[in-house]
């Protein structure tokens, strides 16, 4: 799990620069669409709406543009198609990648994706071929620094639901199933303050990476995939010394 992590950390920092900030509502709004439209527009009743309405409240989405995606999954606005799918691909390194993909135009997303993979010296693969190396789990984010007691609180975590917890760094990662999920985070959130909260594919093993060169290789690749409109998140398997990470910041 080491380097998961120091990775969302970054992308946390980066998505709080403006210039990331239209991108960051474009892929929520997008999110917030294909969850009405796929289990209604009332959060209460929509599990998965109620959370990327949480997701999107922190990061200050207005609410005129959380109501209107709303709207448009509802189909009380017109609205593009939006189709979900997975793609699985090799970085530099051997380093796993899944990414969560929702685009109104296959082909064009397919070919994108594509020849980002191959510039950066990856290869996009066939579906399965790096799946099995991840978990899909529900994965609650807590500031340890922001805890009275970090033994105290991993224990309050597993007595609420949680299947493990895991200290990296400054950082508490509370794990669950993706059934569990919500309940959890509901329960965590009225005891602790949560940097962050998502369904996530955790890897199950980790890549080493400690060439400076292929690690760097790795971000890069990471970063344009992230950065491309129709890829909703980016999950990868790799480890990467804190300074050649900070090298990166």
């Amino acid at each position: 799990m080491a380097g998961h992590s120091k990775w969302s950390n970054i992308k946390h920092k980066k998505a709080r620069m403006d210039e990331k900030r239209g991108k960051e509502y474009t892929k929520l709004a997008k999110e917030l669409t294909i969850a009405a439209r796929m289990g209604g527009g009332d959060p209460e009743m929509n599990s998965k709406l109620k959370l990327t309405i949480q997701k999107a409240k922190e990061i200050n989405m207005p609410n005129d543009n959380i109501n209107r995606a709303i709207k448009k999954g509802t189909g009380e606005l017109e609205s593009e198609t939006y189709e979900e799918f997975i793609y699985e691909g090799y970085a530099p390194g051997g380093v796993a990648v899944i990414l969560e993909i929702a685009t109104d135009n296959r082909n064009r997303t397919a070919s994108d994706i594509r020849h980002l993979f191959s510039k950066h010296g990856g290869n996009l693969g066939e579906t399965g071929c790096v799946a099995w190396m991840f978990d899909r789990v529900g994965l609650v984010t807590v500031s340890s620094e922001k805890l009275a007691d970090v033994d105290e609180f991993m224990l309050t975590a597993l007595e609420l639901g949680a299947d493990d917890v895991r200290e990296d760094e400054d950082l508490l990662e509370i794990i669950s199933s993706v059934e569990d999920f919500m309940d959890l985070r509901d329960a965590i959130e009225k005891v602790a303050t949560i940097e962050d909260a998502d369904m996530v594919y955790l890897p199950k093993n980790i890549v080493e990476v400690n060439d400076e060169d292929t690690a760097m290789k790795v971000m890069k690749l990471i970063d344009v995939l992230e950065d491309h409109d129709d890829v909703q998140n980016v999950y990868a398997n790799f480890s990467i010394p804190d300074e050649i990470m900070d090298k990166f910041e």
